[in-house]
């Protein structure tokens, strides 16, 4: 799964797929395996592993939708004889970033589909065919760009540090799309016609100081049948003044800035059913909005598909709203001058589907994707959603509940100390009997946004992940974890969740009411699973490593021969029952594990702790994220340079702390910022 922050990242699957009869008598073995009751035989369509795997029924067809939102491999293992070996595909790239001061909004990430996928025009959007061939195995490479940074206040009328960046691309197999286009800024001023970026849909126009539109930034292949989103809208001129442009989205054009001083509209971005039913709500199968411009009055995000709000309000500004993760979504542009920053873009994602079977049955429960491995029906949230269950459900299900993770530290300070690495989310695991009818929400926590770069206490310090919570009768909630220390601050601490990397002058790792793990995987005390960051090293050294739901994080070392960064802490193995081989929920992890309940697959692991930064130019290592030895459980590693490269950005539905940001040395002042932390993830399994 993986790379969204508080950008981040996404709305991912959000698959209410049914679970069907059918699947409970025919895949009650190995996730698809024999056949345990007369009658029905296994699924017949391609036999494929990666991704978070979703069946679900649309009318009688059955679909098995891989979902990535991270690196991966969709590897197809076995063909169908008969049923049709081709698939369908969405790849959304990463939505570009919204500026700050009076910044244009970012365009959502580039989509495509395969050709002829039904709720899209012919006219546009559509990739290439992809035929798997007739031996196997057959594996395509998945990468899932993560979304661009937002422009950074505050601001003065020089620095080139309040524009957006650029979305990163997504690609399957031979078929890749374009990050979503940067909002211009105001900035730099004067003078200028302050054009947004171009991408997959192009960012929104800056605002000008002159009777001149911001021009909204260009489409990758717009007009025509490969053409991947939208322009971006026009920025305003300075006189009426006039707010920014709205980013473009995948179906629509970037709104211009209209009254004065204020944001246009982001454009829309569409709505696609792949990785869940048309039963769906619309919202939760949306893609690639573009984000509102910026404004006194910040113009509206993208009507569907993920893209973040402009933002206004009173002076010194407002901050742009992020573009949601796993969708695309564009960057909302920040109001004026001052502390507000842009929005930062959703992440992207990748979907692949193929028909298994016929719907023959009713569905038992319904919420987020759903897939079956050895005798358990499995439920897996990566966004928002509901688990509901109908009068005749009553179940002793199993759960793992964990909050995102915080994001790394930047590293600007009076001191050389590299930036404490982001602390995992609060890990919960155990048993509950529950019985329907009921309707249980599940939120999922976005992973914490990472300090920048600036020395502007408190900005660089990163920021705690969001809360996980499924909302049971008796609801279980867990935590995000810490943001790291920055190079002036002691780590920071969040509850329940894992502490945040120290950092110089007070180096003491942020601290946690969690429970420590015992060294065996089970069920969690309610304190749940968290452990404190790691100290960094004093006067001058590595920043400290942020605590995992497996252990604390490790202190930063110094001085001379080594100014190294700590590791973070180690994540946990999920438990046995989520651990298909056919799916790719979590991250890689130790193979041969120094824990018991754990196996040596080096999989699913979660809930690790981010690695801390360095000092550049200096001996030593940055800190791997995860634990030594790693990086593990998708947790980020630290930076070790140059200072223009930031932390590691931890996965997505990891729960894992971002890493910390390097040093420069000698230079006074300079520093990278830190990587995002990892969203939040909810699982649930019954007997099938």
């Amino acid at each position: 799964m993986g790379a969204r922050s508080s950008r981040i990242t996404a709305q991912n699957n959000r698959s209410d797929g049914h679970l069907l009869e059918y699947f409970r008598k025919s895949f009650v073995r190995g996730g698809g395996g024999t056949n345990a009751s007369p009658g029905f035989g296994p699924p017949q369509g391609l036999t494929a592993t990666g991704g978070v795997i979703s069946d679900y029924a649309d009318g009688p067809t059955v679909y098995r939708a891989h979902i990535f939102t991270s690196l991966g491999t969709f590897n197809v293992t076995g063909l169908s004889a008969s049923l049709p070996n081709n698939v369908e595909y969405l790849v959304v790239a990463g939505g570009g970033g919204g500026s700050a001061r009076h910044g244009g909004g970012g365009g959502g990430g580039g989509l495509l589909v395969s050709p002829g996928f039904p709720g899209i025009p012919t006219s546009q959007n559509q990739g290439t065919t992809i035929t798997v061939p007739a031996s196997v195995p057959a594996p395509y490479s998945i990468t899932v760009g993560a979304g661009g940074a937002g422009g950074v206040g505050p601001d003065t009328n020089t620095t080139p540090s309040a524009i957006g960046s650029q979305g990163n691309p997504s690609s399957f197999g031979p078929v890749s799309t374009t990050g979503g286009g940067y909002g211009a800024s105001f900035l730099p001023n004067p003078p200028g016609a302050h054009p947004g970026g171009p991408g997959g849909s192009g960012g929104g126009g800056g605002h000008t100081s002159t009777s001149v539109f911001g021009v909204g930034g260009p489409a990758t292949n717009y007009p025509g049948p490969t053409q991947q989103g939208y322009p971006g809208g026009a920025g305003g001129p300075g006189v009426p003044s006039h707010g920014a442009g709205g980013g473009g989205g995948a179906g629509e054009v970037g709104q211009n800035s209209v009254s004065p001083q204020t944001g246009g509209r982001g454009g829309a971005g569409l709505t696609l059913y792949i990785a869940a039913p048309p039963t769906q709500p619309a919202p939760e199968n949306s893609y690639a909005g573009g984000g509102g411009g910026g404004g006194d009055n910040g113009g509206a995000g993208s009507p569907i598909g993920g893209g973040g709000a402009g933002k206004g309000g009173p002076y010194p500004g407002t901050s742009g709203i992020s573009g949601t993760y796993a969708t695309g979504g564009g960057g909302g542009g920040a109001r004026t001058i001052g502390a507000g920053s842009g929005g930062a873009g959703g992440s992207g994602i990748v979907v692949v589907r193929y028909q298994i079977g016929q719907l023959t049955a009713a569905a038992k429960a319904t919420g987020g994707a759903i897939s079956y491995y050895n005798n358990k029906t499995i439920h897996t949230f990566t966004s928002t959603g509901t688990f509901t269950a109908p009068g005749t459900f009553s179940e002793t299900v199993e759960y793992v509940v964990i909050g995102a993770g915080g994001g790394g530290g930047g590293t600007n300070g009076p001191s050389y100390v590299g930036g404490g690495g982001g602390g995992a989310g609060n890990y919960k695991t155990g048993t509950t009997p529950v019985s329907g009818p009921f309707a249980a929400p599940v939120s999922i926590g976005a992973g914490g946004g990472f300090g920048n770069g600036t020395y502007v206490a408190p900005v660089s310090v990163g920021s705690a992940g969001g809360t996980t919570t499924l909302g049971f009768p008796s609801p279980i909630s867990s935590v995000g974890g810490a943001g790291g220390g920055h190079g002036a601050s002691t780590g920071p601490s969040n509850t329940s969740g894992s502490g945040g990397g120290g950092g110089w002058p007070n180096q003491v790792g942020g601290p946690t009411s969690g429970a420590p793990f015992p060294g065996t995987i089970g069920a969690t005390p309610p304190a749940g699973f968290a452990h404190a960051g790691g100290n960094a090293y004093n006067p001058n050294g590595g920043g400290g490593g942020g605590g995992g739901a497996g252990g604390a994080g490790s202190v930063g070392t110094g001085p001379s021969p080594n100014y190294g960064g700590g590791p973070g802490g180690f994540g946990i193995q999920l438990p046995s029952t989520f651990r298909n081989p056919a799916s790719t929920v979590g991250a890689p992890g130790p193979t041969s594990p120094p824990v018991s309940g754990a196996d040596t697959s080096g999989k699913y692991y979660v809930a690790g702790g981010g690695g801390a930064g360095l000092i550049q130019n200096l001996p030593g290592s940055a800190g791997v994220g995860g634990g030594a030895g790693g990086p593990y459980a998708g947790a980020g590693s630290g930076s070790s340079g140059p200072r223009t490269t930031p932390g590691g950005f931890a996965l997505e539905n990891t729960g894992s702390g971002g890493g910390g940001g390097v040093r420069e040395y000698p230079s006074p002042d300079q520093g990278s910022p830190g990587g995002s932390g990892g969203s939040g993830i909810v699982l649930i399994a019954y007997p099938s």
